[in-house]
């Protein structure tokens, strides 16, 4: 019963200061995870201890069902260029960028366990990045470019964290047979969640005259695709991504206005509670990382991460600017394989590069690292440090640029 009452406790705190958030001027990220880690100091509080496990399959599935299915398929295939180069290469760039900081700043990092730690932080959080650029007004070319990054960056992240761990664990890295893995875990997710797709489609239309059943599928067919996809090893976040964009891009065959209406409603409570649940349990989580390491060692750690997320920044914005140059030479030589749209303005690369929040994934894969692992405890307090710095650091700060550089959407 002690459990049910924290339970509701923290349901009760995360949907006042949610509804709070404008009033105070405050993204309510950043509000959530500060009453999280509050709340995780009080003594008689209980130890809260996610499971990675849990994260991902009651999470991940609607969340990125939800973002997938309300993106604009024309807006996302025109930056597709973008978006790719983000959630492909800059991951990986990123994550030999960390690895390379951590193997020769933080003592006792291997190459294999510093690999893994920018695995970790290298991919930015979909839920961050909505919930923190909501209420700027944002372009819809950028809210389009950091959503689709988003969606689809985790799943390049996790292999490369596979790997890594591979690796710790003895295992040889062959080139060939990694990129051949990488494919077939990309090329995978994309045609379960395409069968998926079809199947949900099908049921829609099927079912149109039944809308309990229709928003009963909606809602199942997220996790039954999430957990397909990681029975057959491929990517269970394309997986879901590609679920969401194909029955959004198809959903016009499905003419009934009451049960669009009412799913909508339907999901639009769900997302608010996982939302709300993602940060403060974030935020609880804090102070249990902290009873785990060693006093004398939080501040230096607390440097590793500072120096980590300003490396992790750094290579974004590199990043992002050689994407705006690629695109406009592209766009000189060949005008017809890039869009005037697709092309990127300094305001916009600004905001993007500024957008790189970490967040739930980086710390379900971190908590969820082998128990015997060298450095683990200093791994996943590194990890959990960054994604507060960019929640705190940059979603406090994102407004303020917005403002500054005058990057509103005019409607």
């Amino acid at each position: 019963m002690e459990n049910y009452s924290v339970v509701l406790m923290i349901l009760a705190i995360m949907i006042g200061l949610s509804a709070f958030s404008d009033k105070l001027k405050l993204p309510t990220p950043v509000l959530l995870i500060s009453a999280g880690i509050i709340i995780g100091f009080i003594p008689s509080m209980p130890e809260v201890q996610l499971d990675p496990q849990i994260i991902f399959l009651i999470f991940l599935p609607p969340l990125l069902f939800e973002a997938a299915f309300h993106i604009s398929w024309p807006d996302f295939r025109t930056h597709l260029n973008t978006i790719s180069t983000l959630a492909f290469s800059l991951v990986f760039l990123t994550t030999s960028g960390i690895a390379v900081v951590a193997h020769y700043v933080i003592p006792g990092m291997t190459w294999p366990l510093s690999f893994v730690l920018g695995a970790m932080l290298a991919a930015t959080d979909a839920v961050a990045a909505m919930s923190v650029t909501k209420d700027l007004h944002l372009p819809h070319k950028t809210t389009t470019i950091l959503e689709g990054e988003s969606l689809i960056n985790d799943s390049s992240s996790l292999v490369a964290y596979n790997f890594g761990i591979a690796a710790i664990a003895g295992v040889s890295f062959v080139f060939w047979k990694a990129g051949l893995q990488f494919v077939y875990v990309l090329a995978g997710g994309f045609v379960v969640g395409w069968v998926m797709g079809k199947v949900l489609v099908y049921l829609m239309q099927t079912l149109r005259n039944n809308r309990e059943a229709v928003i009963a599928f909606m809602l199942l067919t997220p996790f039954v695709t999430y957990l397909l996809a990681e029975a057959v090893k491929v990517s269970p976040v394309i997986a879901v991504v590609i679920l969401g964009l194909f029955v959004s891009r198809f959903t016009k065959k499905v003419d009934a206005p009451e049960i669009k209406a009412q799913s909508k409603a339907f999901w639009d409570i769900i997302i608010y509670l996982l939302n709300g649940l993602i940060f403060i349990l974030m935020g609880l989580e804090f102070p249990y990382v902290v009873r785990h390491l060693h006093t004398t060692h939080l501040l230096l750690y607390t440097g590793y991460a500072l120096l980590i997320t300003v490396v992790a920044i750094g290579i974004r914005m590199a990043r992002v600017f050689l994407q705006r140059v690629n695109l406009a030479r592209a766009f000189r030589k060949h005008p017809g394989r890039v869009s005037e749209d697709a092309l990127l303005d300094v305001k916009t690369c600004l905001i993007i590069s500024w957008s790189g929040m970490r967040g739930i994934v980086s710390l379900a894969v971190a908590l969820g690292l082998p128990l015997a692992l060298p450095e683990r405890n200093a791994m996943i307090y590194i990890t959990v440090t960054v994604v507060l710095f960019t929640l705190f650091g940059q979603g406090l700060t994102l407004p303020w640029l917005v403002r500054v550089l005058k990057y509103r959407s005019p409607t």
